[in-house]
């Protein structure tokens, strides 16, 4: 498994398309499978990336806890796989291509933000990237709400 960490900055260039962080692309075996899958965050205004093993691991994670004869369930599972391609960086430059309508979604137009997050990569406009960003008393709050070890 991949473990994605660090901060990266990026600009859309004219026909859609980012170059991907070598830090990142350096982390992968040259031989294996380089797909990744992106989706839109449940909860936050990004693009989550997932290399195609953690998004397989992930997907059937979610899978497991869904009866497809219950329509609520089949409704959520439709609308998770709703805002999903599958990439892959060119091999010659290192870019990706997402699509037009993801990233409209979270609002970027020109600067964008890679950002690690252990087994994935969140992908920002930098603008929002920047607003997320709690105050140290706010990080103190919620590590002191955490439970403790069990």
């Amino acid at each position: 498994m991949v473990t994605f960490i660090g901060t990266y900055n990026a600009k859309l260039d004219d026909k859609g398309r980012l170059v991907f962080p070598a830090a990142f692309k350096a982390l992968l075996e040259p031989e294996g499978d380089l797909r990744f899958v992106i989706k839109k965050d449940i909860y936050a205004d990004c693009l989550e990336m997932f290399t195609f093993e953690e998004w397989t691991k992930q997907s059937e994670d979610v899978k497991s806890r869904l009866n497809f004869f219950n329509q609520d369930h089949a409704k959520f599972w439709r609308e998770y796989m709703r805002n999903s391609d599958v990439v892959e960086p060119d091999a010659k430059f290192g870019r990706i291509s997402i699509s037009k309508n993801l990233l409209e979604l979270i609002g970027i137009t020109k600067d964008v933000v890679f950002y690690g997050n252990d087994f994935k990569i969140e992908i920002w406009s930098k603008e929002k990237f920047e607003q997320t960003a709690l105050s140290n008393d706010e990080f103190k709050s919620l590590a002191a709400s955490l439970p403790e070890k069990r």
